[in-house]
């Protein structure tokens, strides 16, 4: 289900962190979408949408992709910039993969805003 959260709300500072990181990547690589994933040791790992004539990977997949690279065993938070209205479905199966059905996916506008957090779900 999702739920959307509002600045009156407030935000954790580690989730603004991932939100911010995830903006820069979208801006300085000038692609669609960009992605942040903080793993369970506090460790993020950033990313921009992969379009490659042989490889296709979201902002989110990819920064799935380097953390798993990298040894993480396990995501607390996963944060796309996009404007797109929700999470991608193969983005949440990703985060779920590493992280579980009960990670949260933060979805943020293109300025930053922050539209909603969805769990990654189940299968």
């Amino acid at each position: 289900m999702l739920s959307t959260m509002t600045e009156s709300t407030g935000i954790d500072p580690e989730d603004s962190k991932i939100i911010t990181l995830a903006r820069s990547a979208r801006a300085r690589n000038g692609v669609p979408e960009g992605a942040a994933v903080r793993d369970e040791t506090g460790r993020t790992y950033v990313a921009g949408t992969v379009e490659l004539d042989s490889l296709k990977l979201s902002a989110l997949q990819t920064a799935v992709a380097m953390a798993v690279a990298s040894g993480a065993r396990s995501l607390e938070a996963a944060a796309v910039v996009s404007a797109a209205e929700a999470p991608a479905e193969a983005d949440r199966a990703a985060v779920r993969d590493l992280g579980g059905p009960d990670t949260p996916v933060l979805l943020a506008a293109p300025d930053g805003t922050l539209k909603s957090t969805t769990p990654a779900g189940s299968a």
